[in-house]
């Protein structure tokens, strides 16, 4: 007999319904609020993430709750989470859940078993505040800016958001204050590396590496979580200013383990190393004299640097670019990657030095000027600058020619500035080129002729001459005779008593009148005396005196004439009796 479909309908249900509500009865009492659900994730909105927990009804958890945590991220479909239950009576169905709660109750027996362990945990940085950061460890916890890193940092808002290691220092369950250290975890990864790094490091072993940072004395490496020194030396076979001209931060390379010392943790590392170094045969490659191309690779104040092959760098010093005499900075005849011809002036393979020059491969410019011009040629120009011996005029663009302060003028001056300025045109004569001295000789005072020459001419030994005395010494006296020639008084002529300081009989500034002694027209010296041009004075008046006196006939001179005669007739009158008498 078959059995009525209603009746095992009921049956089934009678049967079922003390389950069903066992069932319900304890779910319900696994769900209350607060207490901790494992679920599956089943579905992700834009704002919530629905998680199945075993019920009729689904759990929700707002997204955000995913991305906030110690260990933040994105929630897939299928993935397994634990969270409390906040609330089981939501108009929408859903069992409302916080993955946050969950993650802070872990949290805080987490940071228990840390702190009395020793061992690290995950943290986010999730904010910058006044003495540090708040990082998140499945609740907040406090980190001193003196234990974010290794080195202070340059810019410590670029921590905020990075997920980091930290050592809990310092855990108060019962306020749930913790203080934690992301330095003391990189100490620690760095003891590890380096005890793995010298373990296996040996001289002469090639690494692979990259730039950690960059200093004026080197750049340093690192090589699996340990820094070697790149010293600026042990770069290139050439010359660098700063390591940045060659490196940059972050950059790969490969180098060559020079020396370690673990006790001290340093390792010297080479780069240049890894080729052969070319200065070994260098002398017999560059010859003094040689013209090379190369490349301008560095500028300084004192010169350019060339590149004549990779690693082998030249300098041209400053006085070698140009062959005028001014000083011009590199920068402003040359640029960076030009290339020039220079010719090897000096090869030094124990300094490593060569020398260079760039002027050399051109022309001198005076070679030039000697060419087109000779001694006595009259050229204007500007006068450039003055000095306390002479005036330098420019003689073409590049040429300046000096005159000395002898030069300038026959008269006596004590400075080039009392007859010139800067920027004034002046004409001059052209003296003398010397190209390898690299000297061009001008004087002014040679338009008017040779005044020395002339005086030479006219003037003969014994001539006396109104002179002007100027410069007193120990051995004489120095005399104006003419502007720009002087000639000398010595002691011994200068009086005709005993001189022996001059300064007792003369002074500056006298007039007096002088003989020439001596005359030597080829070193243009003139001795002269004052004690003979006195006596020849006293000569010439005597002479005068003795010519007047010729000319006249006084009174006295007519009775001296009369007695003279009386006298005379007194001695003939006996005769003249005789003979008349006879």
């Amino acid at each position: 007999m078959t059995e009525d479909p209603k009746l095992k309908e009921e049956k089934i249900s009678s049967e079922d319904y003390e389950n069903l509500l066992d069932k319900y009865q304890f779910s319900s009492q696994e769900v209350s609020p607060g207490k901790v659900v494992t679920g599956r994730i089943v579905k992700i909105t834009p704002s919530q993430v629905l998680v199945n927990i075993g019920l009729k009804s689904e759990g929700v958890i707002a997204v955000e709750e995913f991305t906030e945590g110690a260990e933040p991220h994105l929630p897939k479909v299928g993935d397994s989470v634990e969270a409390v239950m906040e609330k089981t009576d939501t108009r929408e169905g859903y069992f409302v859940l916080s993955k946050r709660q969950a993650d802070a109750q872990k949290a805080i027996e987490l940071l228990e078993t840390a702190f009395e362990q020793g061992l690290y945990v995950t943290g986010r940085v999730i904010e910058r505040i006044k003495t540090g950061y708040t990082v998140n460890v499945g609740l907040k916890a406090f980190m001193p800016d003196s234990h974010a890193e290794l080195r202070p940092l340059k810019d410590p808002s670029k921590l905020v958001g990075q997920t980091i290691k930290v050592k809990v220092i310092k855990y108060d369950r019962k306020s749930e204050n913790a203080v934690v250290s992301h330095k003391i975890y990189l100490m620690d990864e760095r003891d590890k590396k380096k005890k793995k790094v010298f373990s296996q490091i040996q001289k002469g072993q090639k690494l692979k590496g990259f730039v950690r940072s960059l200093t004026s004395f080197g750049a340093f490496v690192d090589i699996g979580g340990v820094e070697g020194l790149l010293h600026v030396s042990d770069m290139t076979w050439g010359k660098i200013g700063h390591p940045h001209e060659l490196y940059k931060v972050g950059q790969e390379l490969e180098v060559l383990v020079l020396d370690f010392n673990e006790k001290d943790e340093k390792i010297s590392l080479g780069f240049k190393q890894l080729t052969p170094d070319p200065w070994t045969d260098i002398e017999v490659r560059y010859k003094t004299g040689e013209r090379i191309e190369g490349k301008v690779t560095s500028l300084t104040d004192f010169g350019a640097f060339v590149e004549l092959e990779p690693g082998i760098e030249g300098l041209v010093h400053i006085s070698d670019l140009t062959w005028s005499r001014k000083m011009i900075h590199p920068k402003k005849l040359l640029n960076l990657g030009d290339k020039v011809t220079v010719s090897i002036l000096d090869v030094n393979p124990t300094s490593k030095r060569i020398s260079l020059g760039l002027k050399q491969t051109q022309p001198h410019p005076l070679e030039q000027l000697k060419l087109r011009v000779v001694p006595g040629t009259r050229i204007k120009g500007k006068i450039t600058s003055i000095t306390d011996f002479g005036a330098f005029l420019e003689v073409e663009p590049g040429i300046e020619g000096l005159i000395h302060i002898t030069d300038i003028s026959w008269e006596k001056i004590k400075h080039p500035s009392a007859k010139l300025k800067v920027g004034d045109e002046a004409e001059a004569v052209i003296l003398n080129i010397d190209v390898e001295k690299q000297k061009v000789s001008l004087g002014i005072k040679q338009l008017e002729g040779d005044i020395w020459e002339e005086f030479f001419i006219r003037q003969k030994m014994g001539d006396l001459l109104n002179v002007k005395i100027v410069r007193i010494a120990e051995f004489g006296v120095f005399v104006e005779i003419l502007p720009g020639i002087e000639g000398v008084v010595f002691n011994s002529e200068i009086d005709e008593k005993k001189v022996e300081n001059p300064a007792d009989v003369v002074k500056v500034g006298e007039e007096k009148t002088a003989k020439i002694i001596k005359m030597n027209p080829r070193d243009k010296k003139i001795s002269l005396s004052f004690r003979q041009a006195q006596t020849d004075l006293q000569k010439q008046e005597y002479q005068k005196y003795q010519e007047n006196q010729d000319d006249r006939l006084t009174f006295g001179d007519l009775i001296k004439d009369q007695l003279r005669q009386l006298q005379n007739s007194k001695k003939t009158a006996p005769v003249e009796e005789d003979k008349a008498d006879d």
